[in-house]
């Protein structure tokens, strides 16, 4: 669950009352549009995309404009843009209008989970920008803190100090930045990122941190994120129907994170676990038809609905069911594995069998028991299957996948077609 952009970013930095930037959204005439040029003398034009999107402004996604005409055909190019962000194909539906912040530095700041230091820790410079990424490691600062005090003044000003920031950038920043801490703790974060906070001269010529751009992650096992109040299409990558459907599953308990990778697929791959759908989604690539997190032990009736719903959009172009994740320590795997059987068995018995090869990968709780029941009904229906336990290597379970599928697109297909009689 991801939010990118100052859109809906700027709502959450006013509950900490932390500066940001002018943003309007699509709804915005053309007189408003003059009118946003007229007192910050450039606008910038973004697209408007669902979900976490990264790369924007590497890839030319990003409009800057000081008169209408330019504003105008730059709304047209960028309304219904489309971007490639990893394996990830999507499509913008609007634009956001930001004014320009006039600013020498351009600081980088974000707060995440470190499995290294076993804390939150927060990374910033005065060196933020487009190309931070390329950015040497001398130049950032990566300070970790104890969540029970929380980010302290001294966290933001010793790291900068030693970084060597000229002072009129450090004392605002000293100031506002620790005030993250309380959205980023508050609301059920487990990243927050702010680049670039532009540092604008103000009264006197001192300088006041204002956000420009917006970008961070929710924990779904943190109720937290709930007093918010979103709405759960921003956390779809587009508006397909299967991915709305499985969004209006996040009131229950587990996660059911998912985007569409390619709608012309043949691995259709329930996914459990941020590590494994990693791996999965970088190996399967174009095989796959979405990529997914069902982890966070869901409860049956959760899992049992992601099945049916996954299955009726899926499946009936697939080759092979691929359900994979690895050992989980509180997942009760047998209730996972009821939920699905069923949920595989209800779509034979509603559109009639298809050919289809199912490979499991899984370990953790009751997982023989739930392998036993799945076999069962994977035994009735007729389906050839491979099961894997967690003492198999992910990467190989993925690569026996990846060749069963080709082994049903050069003739496996048709003998399951004559085995089910269809």
């Amino acid at each position: 669950m991801q939010i990118t952009g100052m859109l809906w970013g700027r709502k959450l930095l006013d509950l900490v009352e932390f500066p940001h930037s002018e943003v309007r959204g699509p709804e915005l005439s053309v007189d408003e549009i003059k009118d946003m040029i007229k007192r910050h003398g450039q606008v910038f034009i973004k697209p408007l995309f669902k979900g976490g999107v990264g790369k924007k402004g590497k890839s030319g996604l990003l409009g800057r404009v000081d008169n209408i005409t330019d504003a105008l055909k730059e709304k047209e190019r960028l309304y219904f843009a489309e971007h490639v962000d990893g394996f990830n194909k999507v499509k913008s539906d609007g634009v956001t209008y930001e004014g320009a912040v006039p600013a020498d530095y351009e600081v980088y700041f974000s707060i995440s989970e470190s499995t290294e230091h076993r804390s939150p820790v927060m990374t910033v410079t005065h060196h933020g920008g487009v190309d931070i990424e390329e950015l040497d490691p001398s130049k950032m600062a990566v300070v970790p803190f104890d969540p029970l005090t929380g980010l302290k003044a001294f966290h933001v000003s010793n790291a900068l100090m030693d970084l060597g920031a000229p002072p009129q950038v450090i004392s605002p920043l000293v100031q506002n930045l620790p005030k993250l801490w309380d959205l980023y703790n508050n609301y059920g974060m487990w990243m927050l990122e702010l680049n670039p906070i532009r540092m604008q001269p103000g009264k006197g010529g001192r300088l006041a941190p204002i956000a420009c751009d917006f970008k961070c992650a929710f924990d779904q096992d943190d109720p937290a994120w709930k007093r918010l109040h979103l709405p759960s299409h921003l956390f779809a990558s587009d508006y397909s129907e299967f991915e709305q459907e499985i969004n209006q599953l996040r009131t229950y308990q587990g996660q059911s994170d998912v985007f569409v990778m390619n709608d012309k697929g043949s691995i259709t791959a329930p996914t459990f676990g941020g590590g494994a759908n990693a791996m999965v989604t970088e190996l399967l690539g174009e095989e796959a038809t979405i990529s997914s997190d069902f982890g966070g032990n869901p409860p049956y009736e959760k899992m049992n609905d992601i099945s049916k719903i996954s299955f009726k959009y899926w499946l009936p172009q697939s080759n092979v069911l691929f359900i994979i994740g690895g050992k989980a320590n509180n997942t009760d795997i047998y209730e996972t594995f009821r939920a699905m059987g069923d949920g595989l068995r209800e779509f034979f018995q509603t559109h009639g069998p298809i050919p289809l090869f199912v490979v499991v990968g899984r370990g953790g709780p009751n997982v023989i028991r739930g392998m036993n029941y799945l076999r069962d009904i994977l035994d009735s229906l007729g389906l050839p299957y491979r099961f894997f336990g967690h003492d198999s290597a992910m990467s190989e379970v993925i690569n026996y996948a990846l060749a069963i599928n080709e082994w049903m697109k050069n003739g496996g297909k048709d003998e399951i077609k004559a085995k089910l009689k269809i």
